[in-house]
């Protein structure tokens, strides 16, 4: 390759990335962005930071997500969409720590959600977070 080749593929190459960074990020179309009560959840193995989550999207304005969106979504419901606030089950749980964090980011009654907190294993966080990661059932 001469001197000259080399120096137009820089060039095009620097220009391509420039145009890139010029561009910014795209903007969603009005209609991505889901309406009425929803979240976003994600459950990570240990404390959230390495390997990748495991979540969905639970809509409740009709309750969509998983099977039992219906009953995730009243339970939410119940507690202002806060899932502190959701009853905790009385479930026995092993005493087996293998913590998972659960993430929820989105849209409640108008207001942003943005929770996040580890849980000792699954099975306390489903006794404390009742129906709403129930994606296998």
């Amino acid at each position: 390759m001469t001197y000259l080749t080399r120096a137009t593929a820089a060039a095009g190459a620097l220009l391509a990335a420039a145009g890139l960074l010029a561009a910014g990020p795209a903007r969603a179309a009005a209609g991505d962005t889901p309406t009425g009560n929803w979240l976003y959840l994600s459950v990570t193995k240990g404390d959230g930071r390495p390997g990748g989550p495991r979540g969905g999207l639970l809509l409740c304005d009709p309750p969509l997500g998983h099977a039992r969106a219906a009953e995730a979504c009243a339970e939410l419901g119940a507690a202002g969409g806060d899932i502190d606030r959701i009853p905790a089950r009385n479930v026995f749980c092993p005493m087996i720590f293998a913590p998972v964090t659960l993430q929820a980011r989105g849209l409640w009654d108008g207001r942003s959600v943005d929770f996040r907190q580890t849980y000792t294993s699954r099975c306390v966080m489903e006794a404390r977070t009742g129906a709403v990661l129930a994606f296998d059932d």
